[in-house]
């Protein structure tokens, strides 16, 4: 395997400092859907997680997080035992190790994020994606100007490495940003589209969620649902249309496979509703405020991820002028956002009534070096 300290030294990218950012996200149509292999539509935002680090003479990585009042530090050049469920910063050190690549230098560093925690908005994604390519920058790795690679790299640190039941919706929108709809049938397909959107307004419910426990509660339930379905049709899987004779079958499910695996239907349709929105010009504003309302229809209804909450929070969004709006996330809390082109002040006003912390973000690029 390549000594990539010395490829990286012969082709002249060691840094002496780096600044790496990536974005947060909101998933306009498709909750829930990456994870079995359908299509999602997401927006990169303007809420980014940076990384600084400037070059030591030490075989050792020290980073402050003062966001979170925390501080690690690492050996570098050899595996790493994990500390910590979830031990992200460790697990993107072992994934570029196992990639053959070594450092020629130690690092000190600090992470900062505006992204909200445990909201929805895929702050850990954003920071394994920006981590991921700091080391490959850091190490001088050709890969790190690879944004698909940076993008599976990320997602094998986050979820692979510790067997979690998510998918690759947030490091994909996080590495290329903008508004990218993503097939995940294989192979992965992905379409990028230049945003012509306008004002969103985001709020942070302050009600905390559990992803991995509702992510691994809807797939076992809708996977279930369709090995029920398969006794009698074989054939049916989850990119079977919907007919009425699906509707049916479905209905003879128990409750929770029945209601999540409808759910997972009718929101891989709407999403697809959705690329062609995007695909069209000029772009229907008011129909995609209509398209994001549906969404959370579906949500609350067949996975029954709102709360009494968010639901209040949407309903004074709209009252106060906004186009449409969902739950973002994996649900259950977490952050709600509404599409309001022109009347991003009168909504944050709206919902700073409701004890949130409301903001106004706009579609953003993806991950990048900062000079």
């Amino acid at each position: 395997m390549t000594d990539a300290s010395q490829f990286g030294k012969k082709i002249g990218m060691i840094r002496e400092k780096l600044k790496v950012s990536a974005p947060g996200r909101i998933c306009l149509l498709g909750e829930h859907q990456d994870y079995f292999g359908l299509s999602i539509l997401a927006g990169a935002i303007d809420l980014r997680l940076t990384i600084t680090g400037r070059a030591n003479n030490q075989d050792i990585i020290r980073l402050n997080l003062p966001d979170i009042d925390d501080y690690q530090e690492f050996p570098l050049n050899t595996e790493l035992a994990y500390s910590q469920a979830r031990d992200y910063l460790r697990s993107g050190l072992n994934i570029v190790y196992r990639l053959g690549y070594r450092f020629s230098q130690g690092w000190d560093g600090e992470i900062t994020s505006t992204i909200p925690i445990n909201s929805g908005t895929a702050s850990s994604s954003a920071m394994v994606v920006a981590w991921v390519k700091f080391l490959l920058e850091a190490c001088g790795a050709p890969e790190a100007t690879d944004i698909e690679k940076i993008a599976e790299l990320a997602f094998e640190a986050e979820v692979a490495e510790f067997k979690e039941p998510g998918g690759k919706m947030d490091h994909y929108s996080s590495a290329f940003g903008g508004i990218i709809f993503i097939s995940f049938s294989q192979p992965l397909r992905y379409e990028l589209f230049k945003s012509p959107l306008g004002e969103f307004v985001i709020a942070d419910s302050r009600q905390r969620k559990d992803t991995t426990g509702t992510l691994a509660f809807i797939k076992n339930n809708v996977l279930s649902g369709v090995q029920q379905i398969q006794k009698k049709w074989p054939e049916f899987n989850l990119h079977s249309p919907l007919t009425p004779e699906t509707i049916e079958e479905i209905n003879r499910l128990d409750k929770d496979p029945r209601r999540l695996l409808l759910g997972t239907l009718l929101t891989r349709d709407l999403t697809l509703e959705g690329r062609k929105l995007f695909q069209n010009s000029p772009f229907d504003h008011q129909k995609f405020g209509q398209l994001l309302s549906e969404q959370h229809h579906i949500l609350r209804e067949y996975h029954q991820i709102s709360t009494p909450k968010i639901e209040a929070m949407l309903e004074a969004a709209l009252e106060a002028g906004a186009l449409g709006g969902k739950i973002n996330g994996s649900g259950g809390g977490g952050c709600m956002f509404v599409y309001c082109p022109g009347k991003g002040k009168e909504v944050v006003e709206a919902l700073k009534r409701l004890d949130t912390h409301p903001f106004i973000i706009r579609i953003d690029e993806g991950v990048k070096t900062e000079e």
